[in-house]
């Protein structure tokens, strides 16, 4: 049975909510937030390493997701993928930005070594128990995921990095990440 509150709708199916939010449903944001709010914090926290940051690209990632979700695709994969995507790729972008680069550089030492201590609990974010997953893989799968996914590398910046050839980093990610979703199969 769906649960109503003054006839706004407070359970969706993946299908319902992909639908509400195209229909652009206040209580269908309102559930997505409250449903994948706390996933997508923790992969955005791993990323950038601030919850002060976290907290600016999580309203950032919700906001694309609204915006943008008359592009996803059901036949391309799951939406819980397609938002951690878009939750990945926004902290990554943020890293990489130049006022991100130069409020690195203008913050005293102390600050930052102070900031890094206090965000050690990354694993309380780590719903679906991913770390423990990402440890079972090989140190060289790891370490490949690690770089990619957390660090915002691309391939030719781990080819560099690991100086190994292109082709051999792209054959090793292409292993690692197959492993990886064997793995994760069944928490599907």
């Amino acid at each position: 049975m769906v649960g109503k509150i003054n006839n706004i709708k407070t359970t969706y199916s993946e299908d319902e909510l992909i639908a509400s939010l195209r229909e652009k449903s206040e209580s269908g944001f309102h559930h997505l937030y409250d449903h994948y709010s706390g996933a997508l914090y923790g992969v955005i926290l791993r990323i950038v390493q601030s919850k002060e940051y976290t907290e600016e690209i999580i309203q950032d990632v919700f906001m694309k997701i609204w915006n943008s979700i008359h592009q996803y695709d059901t036949a391309k994969g799951r939406f819980y993928t397609w938002m951690i995507n878009i939750a990945r790729n926004t902290a990554i972008d943020y890293l990489k930005s130049k006022s991100f680069q130069n409020e690195l550089k203008n913050q005293s030492l102390p600050d930052f070594v102070y900031n890094n201590a206090e965000l050690s609990t990354t694993n309380n974010s780590d719903f679906i128990g991913f770390s423990n997953v990402l440890e079972t893989l090989d140190s060289d799968k790891q370490e490949l995921i690690n770089l990619a996914y957390y660090q915002g590398f691309t391939q030719s910046e781990i080819s560099e990095k690991l100086n190994m050839p292109l082709g051999t980093v792209k054959t090793k990610m292409r292993n690692a990440l197959m492993k990886l979703k064997d793995l994760l199969k069944d928490y599907q």
